[in-house]
């Protein structure tokens, strides 16, 4: 299992959710993991019921087995400061620049540099050793922009490295995309079983495949459960419906009864189920075309509250997505 794992995906196919309940799979048995977020929308805090995660790591949650979740939420402009002070020794300085506005204008105006910024801090937390020279940390879970954006995301430290020909940015450049393309790295995009996010998710791994950025797994997420084991019968006859939802105590079977009503609405749904289950089916087969592992995560109807988290990372987890 690569230590450095991205989770994308089109927007609305719970891409943070996945990430997270990653993040908690490979935690288990006593593992460390660092989830990240760099998009300054706190949906890790959110989901894990804490309070806003600040520009620092923070323990968030215990995995089964006594390992641990830490979180981080990287701020560009402090990432910056950051970046001043390790390569240039600039950290009172640097703060004043932050006073003056060039700060945020070189995070927000400078082409490329907010990302290169986010992808060199994530790349640290992967790269980082404590004094026995172990890991700090096992894994690191990246919940990345989404799949329109990923490519670039990823792969912008190879623009900044062409414009920087030597020097701190230069290294610093070439470092980072150094773990992006290596198998420490893998490149997961979430999807639904619906044409929009599927075609994403193939256009995605084309282009990352292209960029020689590591493609890892589809994880199709809000799966729905199968409810009939085989199409309605086209010979099915009305009044035998009627017969047995009358038996099922839902109507008398009398001809214009509860039970008869019911029947036209029934089939109905019946044929709207049968035509989502073959759509599901097609894309299916898009997905499996791609030659990559294909997980699922069942629909939670109540919601993804934190017991949900913990059930989908045991999903993960059941389907090999744990720590090794």
């Amino acid at each position: 299992m690569s230590r450095l794992q991205v989770v994308s995906g089109k927007g609305g196919t719970g891409k943070t959710t996945v990430a997270a309940a990653l993040a908690l799979a490979l935690a288990t048995e006593g593992k460390r993991t660092l989830l990240v977020e760099v998009e300054g929308r706190q949906g890790i805090a959110q989901l894990f019921e804490t309070e806003a995660l600040p520009y620092e790591e923070r323990k968030i949650a215990v995995a089964p087995g006594g390992g641990e979740v830490y979180a981080l939420a990287i701020d560009a402009e402090l990432a910056l400061l950051d970046y001043l002070q390790m390569f240039y020794r600039l950290g009172g300085a640097g703060r004043a620049l932050r006073k003056l506005g060039a700060i945020d204008f070189a995070t927000t105006i400078a082409p490329g540099v907010r990302d290169v910024l986010l992808t060199g801090k994530v790349c640290e937390a992967v790269r980082r050793k404590d004094k026995k020279g172990r890991y700090a940390y096992d894994y690191v879970v990246l919940d990345a922009p989404p799949t329109g954006r990923i490519t670039r995301f990823l792969n912008v430290n190879d623009e900044v490295a062409g414009l920087a020909k030597i020097g701190p940015i230069h290294n610093q450049a070439q470092a980072v995309m150094r773990v992006l393309k290596s198998p420490e790295t893998a490149v997961h995009l979430v999807t639904l079983l619906e044409e929009m996010p599927v075609q994403e998710t193939v256009d995605g791994m084309a282009e990352l495949r292209a960029a020689g950025l590591p493609a890892g797994r589809v994880l199709v997420n809000m799966v729905r459960p199968a409810v009939l084991d085989a199409p309605v019968p086209a010979d099915v006859r009305r009044t035998d419906i009627a017969k047995a939802l009358s038996r099922a105590g839902l109507g008398g079977a009398r001809k214009g009864g509860r039970a008869e009503q019911l029947v036209e609405p029934l089939l109905a749904q019946a044929a709207d189920y049968e035509e989502r289950v073959s759509l599901e089916r097609s894309q299916r087969a898009e997905l499996a075309e791609l030659g990559l592992p294909v997980h699922e995560l069942e629909l939670l109807a109540e919601g993804i509250d934190l017991a949900g988290l913990y059930q989908l990372a045991g999903d993960l987890r059941d389907q090999g997505l744990g720590a090794l």
